[in-house]
């Protein structure tokens, strides 16, 4: 049985894509060449890794298997790469790290120039996810890092306090609902939102967190940035559900107002989350240690 890293690396590629044509693609190779040597690790092993199906595919018991080898091995060879840094010129390493909208949006920009620039031969591939994704991610050792809110299954992880991160509802500065203390998802229904994106990890919370209470939100715009979404509430156009810290840095120039939910999911806490902190390479423990390091609960004396 000969698999070199080239034919690993596509196997983890195509599992993580869902399709041999996305695998291809993360593997910069063509599509033909994928397919020749996926064909020729299951004619090595004599069964099928992969099972064809309409929309992609999937792999079978014996590919889950060699889907778990090949992350171990490609990790060794991650962790290899940064203990012999020193000696051998040009060798880089990756972190994969996939967090909440919060995390994406607020907290890591300016920590993430911060170790890009101390460390020029190392690259971070970022990627937004539900926190409930990335937990299961962790567990499933298909990233490296995970920045997720305290209500998601943390079990099986280790995690450390990141961030508080409460969510709020921002209002114009003149809206009916900008005096009140607090105010629930509930007490929501009739007026209009200004939200995210389908399929931003905030706006699945939101929805799910709606769906739960059988309320139906009235969206009248979506977009991309938390930023241009306070733009519009302060605009007039709605109101909608962010990040504390981006409404009271939107506060001024969008003209919003800050009003906490009560709703106890909005009370959340911004985890730094990985499944086993030594089995990392290098890199992802370097990118670890410095966001312990600058974690805002770090500067704020929280444990």
């Amino acid at each position: 049985m000969r698999f070199d890293l080239v034919d690993l690396r596509l196997f983890v590629h195509v599992h993580d894509a869902g399709t041999i044509t996305g695998g291809a693609e993360a593997s910069h190779m063509t599509l033909a060449s994928a397919s020749e040597r996926i064909r020729g690790m299951e004619d090595t092993l004599g069964v099928p890794l992969l099972s064809r199906e309409p929309r992609g595919v999937r792999p079978t018991a014996a590919g889950r298997t060699l889907l778990q080898h090949a992350r171990l091995v490609l990790q060794q060879v991650e962790r290899m790469r940064g203990e012999l840094g020193d000696y051998g010129a040009g060798l880089r390493g990756q972190v994969r790290v996939l967090c909440n909208t919060s995390a994406l949006s607020v907290h890591l920009p300016g920590l993430l120039a911060g170790f890009l620039s101390a460390h020029p031969g190392l690259s971070v591939d970022l990627e937004e996810r539900p926190s409930n994704d990335i937990a299961d991610a962790l567990r499933g050792d298909t990233c490296d890092l995970g920045l997720l809110s305290d209500v998601a299954d943390l079990s099986g992880l280790e995690s450390f306090v990141f961030a508080a991160d409460p969510l709020v509802l921002a209002v114009p500065t003149g809206h009916a609902l900008a005096a009140r203390r607090s105010v629930a998802l509930a007490e929501l229904p009739g007026h209009d939102f200004v939200g995210l994106a389908q399929g931003s990890a905030l706006h699945e919370l939101v929805l799910r967190q709606a769906r739960r209470l059988g309320l139906r939100l009235a969206y009248r715009v979506r977009l991309r940035g938390l930023e241009s979404v306070c733009g519009l509430v302060g605009q007039g156009i709605g109101v909608a559900i962010v990040p504390q810290a981006v409404a009271r840095r939107c506060a001024r120039t969008a003209g919003v107002r800050a009003v906490p939910l009560s709703d106890g999911w909005a009370r959340r806490t911004l985890m730094l989350a990985v499944r086993d902190p030594p089995a990392l390479a290098p890199p992802a423990r370097q990118f670890l240690q410095h966001l312990r390091t600058h974690a805002p609960a770090a500067s704020s004396g929280r444990a």
